[in-house]
């Protein structure tokens, strides 16, 4: 028992240094690594929820694990975002976005403390850090929009598909983990004017078919083909919530969707 709360204060403390050190990310030059970068700070954002709330039902030191290193990946990203030469955000829109990020790392270390303190979770705290995701996924993603416009090259239609689908699916699994480790869940699962599951995964059936489509190598065709038959096993839980669901499956194939949409948008990128 002493060794694992060691551990938890360890892995607290690397979350705090997370919110006030910067990594040294070095700039980037270009419009298209700035929206990569910003790209992955929304997916590790919802990461970092969906394994908030695993940990919040039963303190799993595993689940914590998976927090910090989304966290990371988000500070990452953020640093990259913060220190890229591109001009296609002004220094004031990426304070504002960095802001909001310093603002959930604290909700979610502030949340872990209740958790470990506690030995659950205070429901007021988790509804302001799922509110606090919302907002910041809102504004990234209407910054996502500006630098796409601000970059002076043609997005690619299937890259950006594929990359709305993940953050799509993202945004569902952290959803769908809240709804699944509480009773209470509607109260913490974000903005009550965001799109229902149901309609959030009609939403991905339509980004999915327009990454489909096109001619396709047989490798990006076994990275979309991997995306579409994960995402037929779990659709029917999405669609129609069952609290006899095996919610761990979901989550595991969630998360392999998001990684074989990463893999497209990488073989897409390299044959762009």
């Amino acid at each position: 028992m002493k060794d694992a709360r060691l551990r938890i204060q360890s892995l607290l403390a690397a979350l705090l240094l997370l919110s006030l050190t910067a990594f040294g990310a070095q700039a980037q030059d270009t419009g298209a690594d700035f929206l990569s970068d910003l790209h992955d700070f929304r997916i590790n954002n919802y990461l970092a929820l969906d394994s908030f709330y695993a940990f919040s039902a039963n303190g799993d030191t595993e689940a914590l694990n998976r927090i910090v290193g989304s966290i990371n990946a988000s500070n990452n990203a953020m640093n990259a975002v913060i220190a890229s030469t591109s001009g296609v955000l002004s220094p004031q829109q990426v304070e504002g976005l960095n802001q909001d990020f310093d603002q959930f790392k604290d909700l979610m270390r502030g949340n872990i403390n209740e958790v470990r303190d506690r030995g659950y979770p205070d429901l007021r705290l988790m509804a302001d850090l799922a509110n606090m995701a919302s907002s910041m996924n809102e504004r990234a993603t209407e910054l996502y929009g500006v630098a796409q416009e601000n970059s002076g090259t043609q997005a690619d239609a299937r890259i950006e598909s594929a990359r709305s689908a993940a953050v799509v699916m993202a945004q569902m699994m952290a959803r769908y983990s809240a709804r699944t480790h509480s009773s209470v869940a509607q109260t913490f699962q974000g903005a009550s004017d965001e799109a229902s599951l149901d309609q959030q995964a009609l939403m991905f059936d339509n980004l999915l078919a327009r990454v489909q489509s096109g001619s396709a190598s047989a490798e990006l065709k076994a990275a979309i083909d991997d995306v579409s038959s994960k995402w037929q096993f779990i659709r029917g839980s999405y669609i129609n919530y069952n609290e006899n669901n095996v919610s761990f499956v979901i989550d595991r194939y969630s998360k392999g969707i998001i990684r074989s949409l990463t893999t497209t948008i990488e073989i897409l990128e390299s044959n762009a």
